[in-house]
């Protein structure tokens, strides 16, 4: 089954990154055949189900698996369920599961478990950003060993394609109270260690099903928070992938004999969050003032370099579902101050905006969105903030910063949890709550006809863009630094890590 889906160094710095550098040669020693990534973010988590961060996903992408997967093509195939079958009105979905998948500890893989991932993930006490994309469920049953059957409140088409998210991999249900310590899966490398702020290590899997894989003898994903250290090891040698190269930095390896750029398209975005909740973006006009002052395609060049596109939504324009109607218009600040004025602000107001320090094209971002605002008299004041507190302090509370999203399995995954009333991601960034999004969201998940389907995103777009819950940016690339010692490896869209084919060269 193939569903196509969404998809110069300063004295300080340079001590910096010296510093890194001789803490990688300090570690552990390198065993053959174990590949170093460097990562910008310690993982707050090792719960599959209650990671947030793009620097967890790659952990769990390497250690979980779920019942269907995503491909580098942005195709969905069986993962750990085998094939699946949907009753005639949609609303009744039968999982077969593979036989002989074992998890880590050496059990194997039976329906009981996914009945109490689901279960879990559906349990408002366990606090999973995915619960949101599982509500239309009634029941899940083991209806056999290897035969999983849930029940829908209503038809969903792309059910299936669900089950290859970030945080719905499959879990043991014997081994639940330990994921955060010493987590267990059934993927192709196993957990080993975790020293937060510093590194996690992985080892071979060598009871997993696809035979043959994976060819590494491990992987270490190394914490190191500051860019030119990353940017420093890689070139040293001291790692092999450097996960998120920053943009700023592609050119300088474009011609290196040991290292090479790999880059895709991806649907992920950034963009500024405005709580809705709060004045004055509390008032649509206000926050329609404000994209009026934006020029989206001059961001893409001054906070990506140009490596990605502007959009309205987090559809990409590469999408079939994007709304080609809507136009990138010049800023229109008269019609800024109008809005202004209209909302009780003629003298203009003054607002923070926070951004996290350690994700410099965000920075870059909020930098732009605060001199393109000021000609409307919007004076936005720019404070950085350690990306590591942004879900304690500034998610959901802040009136204004920019964060950014990877990109979703589906359309559905892509837009309900951010737009609809009762999202989980939209509960944790702009509190928007707009009864005609709400309806258009509700009936496309009822909807298995593509042109209607087509339809209903189309007026999303005009609408989101008329009421503006926020300002997304752009959508971009992802780009990774890889030594040329590695081999087989790939970047994808969703900007996890395939590693199973991966090699190293002596």
């Amino acid at each position: 089954m193939r569903r196509r889906l969404l998809l110069g160094l300063s004295v300080t710095t340079a001590l910096l990154a010296a510093t890194s550098l001789r803490a990688l040669a300090q570690g552990t020693p390198q065993v053959q055949g174990t590949l170093r990534v460097a990562i910008g973010t310690t993982l707050n988590q090792l719960d599959p189900s209650k990671t947030t961060i793009g620097d967890e996903y790659i952990y769990v992408h390497l250690v979980f698996n779920g019942l269907s997967r995503i491909d580098p093509d942005m195709t969905v195939k069986p993962d750990l369920a085998e094939s699946w079958k949907a009753s005639d009105d949609l609303k009744t979905w039968t999982f077969k599961l593979r036989e002989g998948v074992k998890f880590h500890h050496g059990r194997p893989l039976n329906s009981e478990d996914v009945v109490a991932t689901v279960r879990r993930i559906l349990d408002p006490a366990t606090g999973s950003r995915a619960r949101s994309n599982l509500t239309m469920i009634e029941s899940v049953e083991a209806t056999g060993p290897l035969e999983v059957t849930m029940k829908l409140n209503l038809p969903y088409a792309g059910f299936a394609d669900i089950f290859a998210d970030r945080q719905l991999r499959i879990v043991p249900k014997d081994k639940i109270d330990a994921l955060s310590t010493h987590p267990i899966g059934t993927g192709p490398f196993m957990f080993k260690s975790w020293s937060p702020g510093d590194r996690l290590e992985l080892v071979k899997n060598p009871d997993y099903f696809e035979k043959g894989l994976p060819k590494l003898d491990g992987v270490t994903l190394r914490v190191i928070p500051e860019a030119a250290a990353r940017i420093a090891a890689l070139e040293s040698g001291a790692i092999d992938i450097l996960w998120n190269l920053p943009y700023e930095s592609v050119d300088k390896f474009k011609n290196s004999a040991t290292i090479r750029i790999d880059s895709v398209p991806t649907p992920t975005w950034d963009g500024v969050i405005l709580n809705n909740e709060r004045p004055p973006f509390n008032d649509p006009r206000v926050r329609r003032a404000l994209a009026l002052t934006i020029d989206k395609e001059a961001l893409v060049e001054l906070a990506l370099f140009g490596q990605g596109a502007p959009t309205f939504s987090p559809l990409p324009p590469s999408h079939p579902y994007f709304n080609t109607s809507l136009k990138f218009n010049p800023p229109d600040i008269t019609q800024a101050r109008k809005l202004m004025a209209e909302a009780g602000y003629p003298n203009g107001f003054d607002v923070p905006i926070q951004v996290p320090q350690e994700r410099e094209q965000r920075v870059r971002l909020g930098v732009a969105v605060r001199d393109m605002a000021r000609a409307a008299g919007i004076r936005i004041n720019v404070e950085r903030v350690p990306f590591a507190s942004y879900t304690a302090n500034v998610a959901g509370k802040a009136q204004m910063y920019v964060d950014g999203y990877f990109a979703r399995p589906t359309v559905d995954t892509a837009l309900y949890p951010f737009y609809h009333s009762t999202g989980s991601w939209n509960r944790q960034l702009w509190r928007y709550n707009e009864p005609r999004v709400d309806r258009i969201l509700d009936e496309a998940r009822r909807t298995n006809d593509d042109e209607a389907r087509k339809k209903l995103f189309w007026e999303f777009q005009a609408v989101v863009e008329e009421t503006v819950p926020g300002i997304i940016a752009y959508s971009m690339a992802h780009v990774n630094g890889v030594s040329r010692k590695v081999e087989g490896f790939k970047s994808t869209p969703m900007l996890w890590l395939e590693l199973k084919n991966v090699t190293l060269k002596p």
